[in-house]
């Protein structure tokens, strides 16, 4: 009978220490699912600046070589970059500018911000591209 009790006073313990671990498997989930969310939306933050970034250098570069043509103006590569930076709208509140821009060389700046997945977080991009303007030379 002493043995029968101290059987069941053995499978009363060991049960008692499985179920200290019972329910950790969901605290590890959650804290696991946090970490994991904030990556994901970490590298879909980082795809949103970079896709930004590519499309303000596009559209400075498209201003130039619209700007840079024989006939054409600063004016007119600024209107070019506008354009293409409407056309995709990834940029949010962009200006473009022609600063930087003289007689023999035509520079286009494109300054916006990027949309976020974090409220009052904002990112800036500023891209720039700059080039000679074609101009006719005569022969010497």
């Amino acid at each position: 009978m002493r043995d029968q009790a101290s059987t069941r006073q053995q499978r009363l313990l060991a049960r008692l220490r499985g179920q200290s671990d019972r329910g950790s498997g969901s605290v590890e989930l959650a804290v696991l699912a946090v970490i994991v969310l904030f990556l994901v939306f970490a590298a879909i933050q980082t795809g949103l600046y970079f896709h930004a970034r590519s499309v303000a250098r596009s559209a400075a570069t498209q201003g130039v070589e619209a700007g840079r043509q024989l006939g054409a103006g600063p004016g007119d590569g600024v209107a070019q970059a506008q354009e293409l930076l409407a056309k995709y709208g990834t940029v949010r509140r962009a200006s473009v500018s022609a600063d930087g821009s003289g007689a023999e060389t035509i520079r286009i700046t494109v300054r916006g911000t990027v949309a976020t997945l974090v409220p009052g977080f904002e990112l800036d991009v500023v891209q720039s591209a700059e080039a000679p303007v074609e101009r006719w030379v005569e022969a010497q």
